[in-house]
């Protein structure tokens, strides 16, 4: 199927930085006495927003995280990306080609605007990205597995949610695309694949999404 929008995610999708995050987000929340491996993190945290961390913690624990956890967790994580991020193997390609075909695309994250365009700036796939076609979980308040912010980025892209397909590598977000009525392709180099149930193709690398999409 031709599909009229290509919604990218963006940590782990287009940047490789799901193993930075969830390791330094592992080791704060451990650090602030919660511990907390890099295999928790992965498995309670990625694909989400910062609200769903703030919620696990308070609901397992009955504590609150601190007032300034988000900036203290976000200052660490930047400093990290301008040091080791990496675009994923293969998504500067496959972002040439659908420019090239004139394929419409965005990103709809459940990272910040910032953290989005520090990624993108970090990587050099800014390029591709003009502010029209970022979108995040800032933008509507639930972050994924609620389906607002994929619904979200679809009208303000002129393109019925039918008309979608959303390329994601993580539970909440499938389920999020799921319930917004659009196809999914599941990336599956980080979460095994019979974690994305939903997805409608899986595929391990770029090159094979390329063939899925063009």
């Amino acid at each position: 199927m031709r599909y009229d929008l290509v919604i990218f995610d963006n940590d782990g999708v287009l940047v490789d930085s799901e193993p930075i995050s969830n390791r330094l987000l592992a080791a704060y929340l451990t650090e602030l006495g919660h511990p907390t491996s890099y295999e928790d993190s992965v498995r309670d945290y990625m694909g989400s927003a910062m609200h769903r961390v703030h919620e696990v913690v308070l609901e397992r624990t009955g504590k609150r995280l601190p007032d300034d956890f988000d900036d203290v967790f976000h200052a660490r994580v930047f400093a990290a990306f301008q040091r080791e991020l990496e675009p994923v193997t293969g998504a500067a390609g496959l972002l040439e080609k659908l420019a090239a075909d004139g394929t419409p695309y965005c990103v709809a994250s459940s990272g910040s605007h910032e953290r989005i365009r520090v990624g993108h700036r970090a990587t050099g796939l800014d390029r591709w990205f003009d502010d029209a076609r970022i979108f995040s979980a800032q933008d509507v308040g639930r972050g994924k597995p609620a389906p607002d912010l994929f619904l979200h980025a679809a009208g303000r892209m002129g393109v019925a949610p039918g008309r979608c397909v959303v390329v994601e590598d993580s539970p909440l977000g499938v389920q999020a695309a799921v319930a917004a009525g659009m196809d999914v392709y599941g990336f599956t180099a980080m979460t095994p694949a019979d974690r994305l149930t939903g997805a409608v193709q899986l595929f391990s690398d770029m090159g094979q999404l390329t063939d899925l999409l063009i």
